[in-house]
């Protein structure tokens, strides 16, 4: 036995003889042991560097969110993704290899090269997610979508447009796998104003529901990360039933 250990047995055994006697100084007793004798040399938190991740608890929630797929789905995926990004490139490369350009060519161009930077972060999401189950969108498919918020139509959602509660958290729901589906600017712009324009329409206790909050505040992340803006981390909040509690890689 170590002699610090030792000298723990001692104080404590002193500390038990004179409990009967001098209560008050036997609580202050066992509150200053506690730090030196509990556990031993070497107990407590071990220091953090600087560089080391952050824990668990400061993760984005999408980060938990776990994907309906399997590895197979998710390696062609990042095939046809690949190819695609590369395509993208060799066609923007010959568009500035054009010229002149005029206005309408400068537009393509300026599109072309938003897109391709929408692409390449939906591909870093599925590389994430093969790496270590983080930013798993909820489909892998990329799913017609055309919409104007300003022609007066509602948007093109395959779920029911209602707005009662088992209603909404599938409009929700359907928001969310669209917004992380998207590889271009201008689904990423639409499926944002498509939020927009639905968020406020079901009563306040459907809007205050956990499972449809959760799904709009993924959607958005979504958005955010694929305009190449950072999304703040934030302590989880506890995830609704409809909320995998884990994300694990895809098997």
């Amino acid at each position: 036995m170590a002699a610090t250990d030792s000298w723990c047995v001692v104080a404590r055994a002193g500390v038990r003889y004179s409990n009967a006697v001098e209560p008050l100084r036997v609580g202050l007793a066992f509150l200053l042991l506690g730090g030196a004798c509990s556990g031993g040399a070497g107990a407590g938190p071990r220091p953090q560097a600087p560089d080391s991740p952050a824990p668990r608890s400061q993760f984005a929630e999408e980060d938990r969110y776990a994907p309906p797929y399997g590895k197979p789905e998710l390696s062609r995926a990042l095939e046809g993704e690949r190819g695609a990004a590369a395509a993208a490139e060799r066609a923007i490369a010959e568009l500035e290899a054009a010229e002149p350009r005029d206005d309408a060519a400068e537009e393509r161009l300026r599109t072309a090269l938003a897109d391709l930077g929408v692409r390449r972060r939906f591909l870093a999401s599925l590389e994430a997610c093969a790496a270590g189950g983080r930013w798993c969108p909820p489909r892998l498919d990329d799913p017609p979508w055309s919409f104007d918020p300003d022609a007066g139509r509602p948007a093109p959602l395959e779920a029911p447009l209602r707005f009662d509660l088992a209603s909404w958290q599938k409009v929700v729901a359907e928001l969310h796998g669209r917004a992380c589906a998207c590889r271009t600017i201008g689904c990423v712009d639409s499926v944002g104003a498509a939020i927009d324009q639905l968020e406020g329409r079901p009563m306040p206790a459907v809007q205050d529901d956990d499972a449809a909050t959760v799904s709009i505040t993924r959607a958005r992340e979504c958005l955010f990360r694929l305009r190449g803006k950072a999304v703040r981390a934030s302590a989880p909040r506890e995830a609704p039933a409809l909320a995998p509690e884990a994300a694990p890689a895809p098997k």
